[in-house]
């Protein structure tokens, strides 16, 4: 596999990451990961967007990140095979330099890229998921990509124990997001989701539902959704990159609506996969 590291294309196995690498030590960098459908990126500029923010936010604000459109191409030349249904992982950190926790003056960032399969069982997701709901334990800025996921690895792993496609975080009562994904209810033909702030993710999977519920004149409730009554649903769903948009047939022991895919999800995910059949709207 070709992979793209500080301007060079080389196979994965000749990637050497040094010791001091801010990353490797602080989890001080971001990252994003891209869908590639039928060789094209998906809804690129939505991600170099949100890349650029959550640089600016973590202070390395002197990157411009717009060559990682060619760099995308090319891996996507390079890797045809994967590229026919893929995920591009783009991972920024501060750079290399002796351990301090301040920035380092004159430092250059570690910049890696790479495809790689997408996971997702997509029949398991089309007949509906569990999730589990865990306690945030997360940090302030969760609207920030950041690498430093451990909270999120936790989580994921106790939905794994328990059978379960996605852990949901908790925050004083209130239904946060997912530990990849963002997440919605639908209550009488409306969709709720939590809004945009410092508890979220802004989810580039999330924007485009919010898009098509616009243009199919579904109504649109941003605000924040109870552990209570989530359970109350009529429909739930998640939206994320890979997961696209995924229907929550149970959260816990509790079945959600008729256990089963409801209306306002399909109608979305059918939707979405007309975006995904059309290189226009990428």
């Amino acid at each position: 596999m070709i992979v793209y590291y500080n301007g060079d294309y080389i196979e994965k196995k000749q990637v050497i990451i040094s010791p001091d690498d801010r990353g490797f030590l602080f989890a001080d960098g971001t990252y994003e990961v891209i869908r590639v459908y039928h060789h094209r990126i998906f809804r690129l500029d939505n991600h170099l967007q949100r890349l650029r923010r959550s640089l600016q936010e973590i202070e390395i604000d002197h990157m411009d990140v717009s060559f990682l459109r060619e760099t995308g191409e090319t891996l996507i030349q390079r890797n045809p095979e994967i590229a026919r249904d893929a995920v591009m992982y783009i991972q920024i950190t501060r750079g290399a330099a002796p351990r301090h926790h301040e920035f380092p003056d004159q430092i250059q960032p570690t910049v890696y890229a790479a495809l790689s399969r997408c996971p997702v069982e997509r029949n398991q997701i089309v007949r509906g998921i569990k999730i589990i709901l865990q306690p945030d334990q997360r940090w302030g800025r969760c609207d920030i990509k950041s690498i430093a996921l451990l909270p999120n690895i936790l989580a994921a792993e106790e939905a794994r124990r328990q059978d379960a496609y996605e852990a949901v975080f908790v925050r004083d009562g209130i239904i946060t997001e997912g530990t990849r994904t963002n997440i919605a209810a639908v209550f009488n033909g409306q969709v709720h989701t939590h809004p945009i702030g410092h508890h979220i993710l802004g989810g580039i999977t999330r924007d485009i539902v919010l898009e098509l519920c616009g243009k199919m004149d579904i109504p649109v409730i941003e605000k924040p959704i109870s552990e209570e009554q989530i359970m109350l649903a009529d429909e739930v769903f998640l939206m994320g990159t890979t997961t696209e948009i995924g229907p929550v047939i149970q959260v816990n022991e509790i079945k959600i609506g008729e256990g089963s895919p409801g209306p306002v999800t399909k109608q979305l995910r059918k939707a979405f996969q007309g975006l995904i059949d059309n290189p226009d709207q990428y």
